[in-house]
């Protein structure tokens, strides 16, 4: 009996041996794809925000999409002409037939400008809305309370604290915003007025130069 068992017990813990490993390895591919996924997640999450500045960044400077509807209208404009084939063989048949798909062409283009001139009318930039708040305010005002002030206002609109940073900048550049300093805080405010002062120096001139 001893001989018989001692193979039995070799055999078994070998099985238990091959096992532990197996689920070892099974343990550690499952880290393995599950750090992948997650790295995959965090490229994804990164490219849509990526997407979504720059998104905002095309409307900050005013670029549109070139409208779909010429397309359509080219089309439309062309159906008419085989109908046309039956007015006769003669050449004069010919010049009737291209005159009267014309006027077609000329209607159908109306309504697709109409319909172009709709599309591209416009909500208004982020430079104005930027613009527009700031004059609206007597205290300076973060980026972030911009954008998020802006979000309150258009709740249909995107507005990333870092592209209205990046804006205000701009404006700032063009002197068209004013930027302080208040410990690490960098706020903004609208420029300030010099039309009311050009008055009283032009005034205070003239006596001068009589």
């Amino acid at each position: 009996m001893p001989e018989t068992t001692t193979p039995a017990t070799e055999l078994a813990s070998q099985y238990i041996a091959r096992v532990t490993g197996d689920l070892e390895t099974n343990l550690k591919e499952q880290e393995r794809i599950s750090a992948e996924i997650a790295s995959l997640q965090e490229q994804l999450a990164s490219l849509q925000h990526d997407h979504t500045v720059l998104v905002n960044m095309r409307q900050a400077l005013g670029v549109s999409t070139a409208p779909v509807e010429p397309a359509v209208e080219t089309q439309s404009a062309k159906v008419p002409s085989p109908r046309r084939k039956k007015a006769g063989a003669a050449p004069g048949g010919k010049q009737k037939a291209r005159k009267s798909s014309s006027p077609p062409a000329k209607k159908a283009a109306k309504p697709a400008a109409k319909a172009a001139s709709s599309a591209k009318a416009p909500q208004p930039t982020l430079v104005e809305l930027i613009r527009r708040h700031l004059s609206e305010q007597k205290e300076p005002r973060s980026a972030a309370e911009v954008a998020t002030a802006l979000g309150q206002a258009h709740p249909d609109r995107d507005f990333a604290a870092k592209i209205v940073r990046l804006t205000l900048e701009g404006l700032v550049a063009k002197s068209q915003a004013e930027r302080s300093k208040q410990g690490r805080s960098v706020f903004y405010t609208a420029p300030a007025p010099e039309s009311a002062a050009t008055p009283e120096a032009e005034a205070q001139r003239e006596p001068t130069d009589s």
